[in-house]
């Protein structure tokens, strides 16, 4: 043969150059023809020992034993000269017999460089990309069993060493550490002992031996020689500058490195002319330096991962072809900076693309849409002619195609072509035409749509691969299973056979799975060739035909040899989210990554597509709504603030078709329930709720509180009739199902919140959807469904996911039965074919990556199994494919999940998967609902404890839902509760409840908590039954006889008095409506730990100067009553339901102005009418005469004109200075309840009888002048002469007759005094009655008053002498009545007399009598009370001598007529008194009002708004104690049987400090340790007898507190003195005297349970991030179900066990959270604390924020800065300087004082946050929060809040958030809502700003957690 020359130095070379020259494009690596100005070129010489020199390097060639092995094709017809260069750097290694290291850059060019080597010297390789995967049984041997036994099969590096081919290793940064050393001895002495127990010998070593033995003897002795011409050649990255695993340095040293940079730029260039010879030269060479800019040292410090120079081939390939097209768009698909790069890269890469003038101008144009698509005739199968639309031109390109028919793609049923998605189709043909291609866009955009579209056009059939993330490299390529005969065979993975076949294969979720995994596909997607494990080869397919002409073998020959073809029209299409930038952890988008694909960014649609497609796939919708609903989608995403793009991530284009399609059925839902379901809103952090009510009232979608009574007001009920389900108004038939034990049945009792639940449930399933329900535990979840299921009557699989769960467990379980491996369907495959409900329970707690794969089987309906079955979603890909499942139409999938966030912290399933699911929140269930489902469980429970159940934990649920404790406390616990109470009644309920609150018992904030609010409710939790405090009882004196009360008989005529009487229309001005507000009524039980007459309290929110003047209460049943209470600076009524939750409030100021220039003090009495006028108020006021009548159901408003003259009302401005008597119009108002009223004046002579039904006024002139008037019955009336203050009878008759004066008769009374025996009479001056009852006692209790049996009408009353008088017969019988009188030791006085100076208080009056006298006759429980103030009480005989009365606002003084005794019960003082104090004085004489309340009831009302409610009857006193007790629950002192008693034995000695451990372990027990916990004797937390707690850091072990009173008291003396000298000896060693402690406390204490409750979220946080990993390849651990078969074959590494995961090589560190506490210590704050405390709420909030990142410093820096008049930066707590100590605190503390004191005034608000949010970013850190405390009168100092919002949100990356400290009116509302969304607070209340803080911290903390 002769020697022929090949010259491989350009020009036009050989026939073989010609075949090379086809290739040149899919070759990215090849050089252009750059040889031809060098030196060096490639001689092959073809002889019997044929050569190839390069330049002065000569190879001699063998021939190849398998020529099959050698790579085809990698040769082009002209090198580049670098490579050339580097091809004969690896000749010389290669003949000195050295291994070789290619380093450099990502890209295919070292393989490349690698594989023309081989080609080029014909040698066979053995190629093999290590992965985080790949063990040592990968590159030894792996065993595989044939015919029942196992042997050993060489892997890789056995079979390259020993038939002498070369091992290319690719990838070592990926592999896992001490995996490649099992190499190191191979490497060094071509050595290695086997598994199998041969050993690997070195040809030298092994020829020497051969000279002494036969080869039968090495043969025995097991040594195999490895061949001379054996030579490693390893492909890695640099790992600084990427990430990866270093090299090893023994691994190291055995290799020779030559950096593979990318080619030289003159190189590239060429080789960039050559393929795009369409294009301008400059513009190739801009493209190109562009891109090495990129690539440069100066880009990398700028953290610019590198350009992809290997992907510019392809690049200029797209721009030949369009050559119009714009090469900025070109290298967005190389490079989509705008996805992974921050802000400044993004900058930084436009600034380059001006550089180079690569910027869009307006003459470049982007493809517009697809216009045809037909596939090319001729002998080119599998192609396509594409003719896409480029501005006004078609340009035509062919582009591979599918195997099967394309589709006519103008009408599409299911998909809609808005004007982007048809560009982007477009752009998608272009890439396809070149490379493999990458979609990336957010959850739910359309990416799979887009794709299958695009699929279809090019007659495409999909293969869907869902990633997760621990998927293996074997799960992407090839799985073990065995062939029924028990042998291991390896199955090709779906992506394989695609490959094989010529799919489009879909990796959906690419950023999910690990990049060392994703390693073993980069030779697939650059040169399209794959080694699979069992040793199966797939070639490019012109390879392929490459090696079946060189060595004419045919087909099934090749695959005997197991070499297949890789199908030329087989393409990739990755899907994936966009990478989130900053984030040190989701950054998947790197620079090798960026090698593999094009890019492409799935937008969202904009605002008129999505319309469009919504219209197009809903037809019916209603538009007005889908306007709505897209503005709020649109405004969240289009805002840079992390909370709304958050929420805009739930409202995908998905999730609007889902409310749409339900729209569409039922119109009219409301849409802002829509969107609130969507986006959970009832889970969010309050932070994003508010965020998303505030954009949804932008969009004007609101809710108002009639739609949710409409909706509760619904009738949920469900009934099944003629197999029909009807649940609320939505229908469905019933299923009939063959498996009825799969039916769940359970007990579930109906009440409307769940049927609301079932009845949503049921129209989305009817909708075909999938459902996900999301709650706190105990809300009913499983109860719901399985009730819904049970009435669907639908089977059910169910499935608990756990930690634990992994992919395989989701669908099939492996297990090994006589050898083989046989799969069990897990409940999913099994729903899946049988057409089950698959309910999923505990959702969240499995790792999402492994939820992920049901995001395949709910969108596209596919799933493959690992048995190699698939299912599939219809029949039509069914056709004649075995394996397949066919998803049965009814299989449904129900999911329930925990709410994301602490303190659940499972996996956020909902964020994850939450869009392909229709979301339900279920929640407690309402009051009213959970009322009525207890009584079911609870039938004998008193309904008064149920309703105080519900109460107390509706409380408790908000107050978890505002973050103040942590536990959700759930219906689950209250009906575990009643159930306990119905089958153990005798046990108290406070017993009771402390099994479920005794969890929290040890820590003491949560149980205040808690106990505050189940005693707000009456629950005595913690009370004993002998806490009653009832108040002592002191003796009446006796009654005594006073004489008798005669009328005198009309029988002298000038004594019989008539009185005429007219009658008058009224007239009625108005109505005007007035606003009636709403308020909370915080009640709170009084009775909770210990028993008094007080039974509730509420405040009323009065502001400080308000006066209470009037009381009244309904007379109605005991639980309807309403209270009404008017004040009177400024005029006002508040009314409210006495059990009710909400009190009204209605303003009369603009009624009652305060008058200028006059001392007007108004004076408002109400009278509640009755049926049918009932809610109807009629309010008097006394100085005026003014008589309005309320309707307070809607707050109309009229005036009532009794008299004429009451128009002509005297002259107001002589008031203050004309000299008479101002005398007072009174109302009596005893039986408004029969709606008829009496006014009079004082010392006037008229009566007028308001009738308000009949609109009429009787008036009744009288000969005498008035001082007051009694109605004692309903026709006979009391009335007192003015002056001489003698009593009157007046008589009617009951009804006025409408028509006719009628005349009244007016009888004088005389009191004749009793004879007292010796001629004496006591003449007593005549008094005024005070309260005289209108009803008479009942004669037993007349009886019991007396002391004697008697019957008869009676009154009973009471004045200043006398505590009571009973008048028997009065006023019935006109007989002389007898008196009865207990008299007074003395008079009750007026203290206060009338103020001295006339003009300032008003006319003078002539006594200083209050107004109100404040006594009440309760009939029923014969009392009378009354309220004294605290000088008229015998305090010291009420309080023993060394007690000091509590400061009261007057006392109780109860007169029980029954028990002859006297009480006096203190009302506690207001928190707040009017400063008006003289005003006060003529209301009453105590700082309180009283009212009776019912029968037996009494209501006082205090002048700081405060209301109580009293019982004092004794009778229902007794009946209460009796209920309470029960309550509490009685040791009825019976020993309970078992007695076995033994002491612990270990008596107590004295206490002692104890040792301190060196090593500061946790003890717990025993008596030696100082800081333990638990111990006897020794200071530490929670002993028995231990001196002090000493916290040494650990958990708290609590000895009970009976076991601590069980302690003698000299220890405990001996214990609190060392204590104290513990704690001085503390604050000595910090230098802080007692005093600075206490005042440390101060601030410290009040923010205690703030700070517990975060440093409790941060240490679950830290374990949350600690949690452990699946470890795999352990040779202990738990068996790995996907290595069962290794298991079969004898390997042992095939366990996985639990461990912590060292981070990913190369991964950044994690950094800490950076924070900055912004506060204003301006002098502002310092003048306003003594209003409301602002200074000392911010020194708390910043001692707050001291104390809980204590100890955290590694995973929060913060800093604290001030802001005041005389700086914006001034410097408090530096992050390097945080104080240690509470002492270092304090000093903190005092120099915000003393800065806030001395400062400068002024405002720096703006200055001060701008200045922190550019400072803070600067630094390194995961996350920047800046929060701002400031009390900034914006306004004032003339900042526009627009100004403010813009500085809060100037740096995206820093979430600042402001809190206000504002009493400024309405001001700080008007600011909230110009600042953003739930970055702004106003702390209306200081005592708020910790709250708040904890706020913030909890949902930005967890969100990022």
């Amino acid at each position: 043969m002769p020697s022929r020359v090949l010259c491989l130095g350009g020009g036009a070379g050989g026939p073989a150059a010609r075949r090379v020259r086809l290739l040149l494009r899919q070759v990215v690596g090849g050089g252009a023809a750059a040889a031809r100005y060098g030196r060096s070129e490639v001689r092959a010489l073809h002889s019997s020992g044929d050569t190839v020199t390069i330049g002065d390097v000569s190879f001699k060639l063998k021939t190849p034993k398998n020529p099959e092995l050698v790579p085809q094709n990698y040769m082009t017809e002209s090198l580049a000269q670098s490579v050339v260069h580097h091809l004969r750097w690896i000749m010389q290694k290669d003949l000195l017999g050295q291994d070789v290291f290619l380093i450099g850059p990502p890209g295919p060019l070292r393989r490349s460089i690698a594989m023309q080597y081989l080609e080029l010297t014909k040698r066979e390789v053995e190629y093999i990309a290590l992965s985080r995967d790949t063990t040592e049984t990968d590159l030894k041997q792996r065993r595989e069993i044939r015919d029942g036994s196992a042997f050993y099969l060489d892997q890789c590096a056995v079979r390259a060493a020993t038939e002498g081919r070369i091992l290319v290793l690719e990838g070592l940064e990926k592999a896992e550490r001490n995996v490649l050393p099992v190499l190191n001895n191979l490497l060094e002495n071509r050595e290695m002992q086997l598994e199998d127990g041969r050993f690997l010998m070195s040809a030298d070593r092994y020829d020497k031996l051969l000279q002494e033995h036969t080869k039968s003897e090495l043969d025995a002795w097991k040594i195999v020689r490895v061949s001379e011409d054996f030579r490693v050649i390893a492909l890695g990255l640099p790992v600084p500058k990427y990430s990866g695993n270093p090299l090893d340095p023994p691994l190291r040293s055995r290799f020779q490195a030559r950096d593979v940079y990318h080619l030289p730029f003159k190189d590239h260039l060429q080789l960039l002319y050559s393929i795009g010879s369409n294009i301008s030269t400059e513009r190739i060479s801009q493209l190109l330096s562009f891109a090495t800019t990129l690539c440069s040292q100066e880009s990398s410090t700028l953290g610019l991962p590198d350009f992809p120079l290997d992907s510019l081939s392809a690049a200029v390939q797209i721009l030949d072809s369009f050559p119009m097209m714009s090469v900025q768009h070109v290298i967005d698909r190389l490079y989509p900076y705008h996805l992974f790069l921050g802000k400044e890269g993004r900058t930084a890469v436009k600034d380059m693309l001006k550089r180079f003038e690569l910027q869009d101008s307006e003459k470049h144009l982007f493809p517009r849409k697809i216009t045809r698509v037909e596939s090319v005739h001729g002998n080119k199968p599998f192609k396509a002619d594409v003719t896409v639309q480029i501005g006004e031109k078609e340009v035509t390109f062919q582009v591979p195609a599918g195997t099967g028919m394309f589709k006519n793609h103008s009408r599409s049923d299911t998909f809609i072509r808005t004007s982007s998605h048809n560009q982007l189709l477009a752009e998608m043909m272009q890439s396809h035409m070149v490379k493999d291609m990458c979609l990336i866009g957010g959850k739910g955009c359309g990416k799979t749509v887009i794709a299958k579209e695009f699929a279809d056009i090019l007659g495409y059939s999909i293969e869907p691969i869902m990633l997760y993330q621990d998927m293996t490299a074997r799960d992407l390529l090839q799985q073990r299973y065995t062939l029924p005969n028990g042998d291991t065979a390896w199955r090709p993975s779906p992506l394989v056979t695609a490959a094989l076949e010529g799919k489009l294969v879909l990796l959906d979720g690419i950023h999910r799975i690990n990049p060392g995994t994703l390693a073993v596909l980069q030779r697939l997607i650059h040169d399209r060739e794959l080694t699979l494990y069992d040793g199966t080869r797939l070639l490019r397919e012109d390879r392929y035909q490459n090696v079946k002409e060189e060595l004419q073998l045919s087909d099934e020959k090749l695959q005997e040899r197991s070499i297949f073809p890789i199908h030329p029209s087989f393409r990739i299409v990755v899907l994936a989210e966009p990478p989130v930038i900053g984030s040190t952890t989701q950054q998947w988008l790197g620079p090798e990554f960026l090698t593999l694909f094009l890019f492409h960014n799935v937008r969202s649609l904009s605002k008129s597509e999505e319309i469009e497609v919504i219209k197009q796939m809903i037809p019916n919708v209603p538009s007005a709504a889908v306007e709505k609903l897209l503005s709020v989608t649109h405004k969240l995403r289009e805002t840079n603030d992390a909370t709304a793009q958050s929420l805009a991530s739930f409202l995908s284009t998905r999730q609007l078709l889902r409310i749409c399609r339900r729209l569409s059925q039922h119109p009219d839902e409301s849409l802002y329930d829509a969107v609130n379901k969507a986006c959970l809103s009832r889970f969010l952090p309050n932070l994003a709720k508010s965020a998303l009510h505030k954009n949804l009232q932008d969009s004007g979608i609101e809710t108002s509180p009639d739609d949710t009574e409409k909706l509760e007001g619904k009738d949920y009920t469900c009934e099944i009739s003629n197999g029909i389900l009807k649940i609320g108004s939505v229908t469905m038939p019933i299923y009939n199902s063959a498996e009825k034990m799969k039916v769940p049945d359970v007990l579930f009792y109906e009440n409307a919140q769940h049927m609301m639940v079932m009845e949503d449930m049921l129209k989305d399933f009817l909708l075909g959807e999938h459902l996900l329900l999301v709650g706190n535990q105990g809300v009913g979840k499983n109860k719901v469904v399985d009730r819904f299921l049970h009435l669907l009557n639908r089977p059910r699989e169910y499935l608990q996911l756990h930690r634990d769960t992994t992919v395989q467990s989701l669908t099939l379980q492996p297990s090994v039965k006589d050898g083989l491996i046989i799969y069990e369907d897990s409940p999913l495959v099994k729903a899946v074919r049988f057409g089950h409900i698959l309910v999923i329970d505990e959702a969240d707690k499995a790792p999402t990556n492994v939820t992920c794969i049901l995001k395949t089987l709910v969108e596209s309906g596919e799933m493959v199994l690992s048995d190699g079955r698939r299912i599939v979603a219809n029949h039509a890909h069914v056709e004649g494919r075995e394996n397949v499942i066919v998803i049965h139409p009814d299989f449904r999938m129900i999911v329930l999940a925990n709410r994301p966030g602490f303190p659940f912290l499972g996996n956020d399933f909902f964020g994850t998967l939450g869009d392909i699911f229709s979301c339900h929140a279920v929640d407690n269930p309402k009051p009213q609902s959970e009322l009525a489902m207890l009584k079911q469980y609870g039938p004998d429970v008193p309904e008064a404890i149920l309703q105080k159940l519900v109460a107390a934990f509706g409380e408790l649920r908000s107050l978890a839902d505002q973050g103040t404790i942590n536990y959700p406390y759930s219906t689950r616990e209250v009906v575990n509760i009643v159930k306990h109470l119905q089958k153990f009644p005798s046990e108290g309920l406070a017993n009771v409840v402390r099994n479920v609150f005794d969890f929290d018992s040890y820590n003491n904030e949560v149980r205040e908590i808690l106990y505050k609010t189940l005693h707000k409710y009456g629950i005595p939790i913690g009370a004993k039954p002998t806490n009653v405090q009832l108040a002592k009882e002191l003796p009446l004196p006796d009654h005594k006889f006073m004489g008798y009360w005669k009328v005198d008989q009309p029988g002298n005529a000038q004594k019989k008095m008539l009185c005429p009487s007219e009658t008058q229309k009224i007239e009625v001005k108005g109505p005007v409506y007035l606003n009636i507000q709403g308020f909370p009524l915080e009640r709170h039980e009084a009775r909770s730990i210990s028993f008094t007459e007080e039974l509730a309290f509420w405040t009323l929110p009065l502001d400080e100067i308000n006066l209470v003047c009037d009381v009244t209460v309904t007379k109605e049943e005991e639980h309807k009553n309403i209270l009404y209470v008017t004040t009177c600076n400024p005029v006002s009524l508040y009314f409210m339901n006495i059990s009710g939750k909400t009190g009204y409030f209605v303003d009369l100021y603009d009624l009652f102005p305060r008058t200028v220039g006059s001392v007007w003090q108004p004076f408002v009495t109400a009278a509640p009418l009755g049926n049918p006028l009932k809610g109807q108020v009629v309010l008097h006021e006394e100085e005026s005469n003014v008589v309005l009548l309320l309707d307070t159901s809607n707050g109309a408003l009229r005036r009532l004109l009794l008299s004429p003259d009451a128009q002509n009302s005297p002259k107001r401005t002589s008031w203050w200075n004309n000299k008479e008597v101002k005398s007072n119009y009174k109302m009596c108002r005893e039986f408004s309840h029969k709606n008829w009223l009496v006014f009079y004046k004082e010392t006037g002579n008229h009566l007028i009888v308001l009738d308000v039904l009949e609109g009429q006024t009787h008036t009744i002139s009288l000969p005498i002048s008035l001082k007051s008037v009694f109605l004692v019955a309903e026709d006979r009336w009391l009335l007192v002469e003015n002056e001489t203050n003698k009593k009157f009878l007046l008589t009617k008759h009951a009804h006025m007759e409408a028509q006719g004066s009628e005349v009244c008769q007016l009888h004088a009374l005389s009191e004749e005094p009793a004879d007292m025996g010796f001629g004496l009479t006591t003449v007593s001056e005549l008094c005024v009655p005070h309260a005289v009852s209108t009803d008479q006692l009942s004669s037993e209790n007349l009886s019991a008053a007396v002391g004697q049996k008697i019957s008869s009408p009676n009154r009973i009353f009471s004045d200043e002498h006398n505590y009571a008088t009973v008048v028997i017969g009065f006023p019935d019988l006109l007989s002389p009545s007898e008196v009865y009188s207990w008299k007074r030791n003395s008079s009750l006085s007026h203290k206060r007399a009338s103020p001295s100076d006339p003009l300032y208080y008003g006319a003078q009056r002539k006594t200083g009598t209050a107004k109100q006298t404040n006594c009440v006759t309760l009939l029923a429980s014969n009392q009378i009370v009354r309220i004294l103030a605290p000088g008229d009480v015998p305090l010291k005989d009420i309080y023993p001598k060394d007690v000091t009365p509590p400061p009261a606002a007057g006392y109780l003084e109860v007169t029980d007529l029954n028990s002859k005794k006297i009480k006096y019960i203190p009302i506690p003082g207001s928190k707040s008194l009017s400063p008006y104090t003289s005003w006060l004085s003529t209301i009453s004489d105590a700082d309180a009002l009283l009212a009776p309340l019912g029968k037996v009831g009494l209501v006082t009302v205090d002048m700081g708004g405060g209301v109580r409610l009293w019982e004092t009857g004794l009778d229902s006193l007794q009946q209460s104690l009796q209920d309470w007790r029960n309550m509490i629950g009685q040791e009825d002192g019976r020993p309970v049987q078992i007695t076995i008693q033994r002491e612990s034995g270990l008596d107590v000695s004295s206490p002692k400090h104890g040792k301190v451990d060196p090593a500061n372990m946790p003890h717990v027990g025993g008596n030696m340790w100082a800081g333990g916990t638990g111990g006897r004797d020794t200071a530490g937390l929670g002993g028995k007898g231990g001196p002090y707690r000493l916290d040494a850091g650990h958990r708290v072990y609590q000895v009970s507190q009976a076991e601590k009173d069980a302690v003698p008291e000299e220890v405990k003396r001996a214990a609190r003195e060392m204590a104290e000298k513990a704690f001085k000896q503390r604050l000595k060693e910090i230098q802080m005297s007692e005093y600075d402690a206490s005042t440390y406390e101060r601030f410290s204490g009040a923010v205690r349970r703030q700070v517990q409750s975060l440093r409790i979220i941060l240490d679950n946080l830290q374990a949350k991030g600690k949690e452990r990993q699946w470890l795999r390849h352990q040779a202990v651990g738990e068996l790995d179900d996907a290595k069962i078969i290794d298991g079969l074959t004898g390997e042992k590494a095939i366990y996985k066990r639990r461990g912590e995961l060292e981070p990913q090589p190369g991964s950044p560190q994690q950094k800490p959270k950076r924070l900055r506490l912004v506060v204003d210590v301006s002098g502002s704050m310092y003048r306003f604390n003594g209003v409301d405390g602002r200074l000392e709420r911010s020194m708390e909030a910043v001692c707050m924020v001291m104390e809980a990142f204590e100890n955290y410093e590694h995973k929060f820096k913060y800093d604290i800065v001030g802001h005041s008049g005389d700086g914006f930066n001034i410097a408090l707590v530096g992050s390097d300087k945080v104080p240690k100590n509470n002492k270092q605190r304090l000093e903190i503390l005092k120099t915000m004082h003393a800065h806030a004191q001395f400062c400068m005034s002024g405002d720096h608000t703006l200055e001060g946050t701008e200045h922190a949010i550019r400072e803070i970013a600067k630094e390194e850190a995961d996350e920047y929060f800046v929060i701002i405390l400031s009390d900034a009168n914006l306004e004032r100092y003339g900042i526009p809040p627009a100004r403010f919002a813009q500085v809060l949100t100037t740096n995206t990356q820093v979430n600042a958030f402001a809190i206000f400290i504002g009493s400024l009116g309405d001001q700080a509302d008007r600011l909230q809502r110009t600042l953003p969304a739930g970055r702004s607070f106003i702390a209306m209340d200081t005592k708020e700003i910790p709250q708040i803080l904890q706020q913030i911290f909890t949902s930005t903390l967890l969100s990022s957690a």
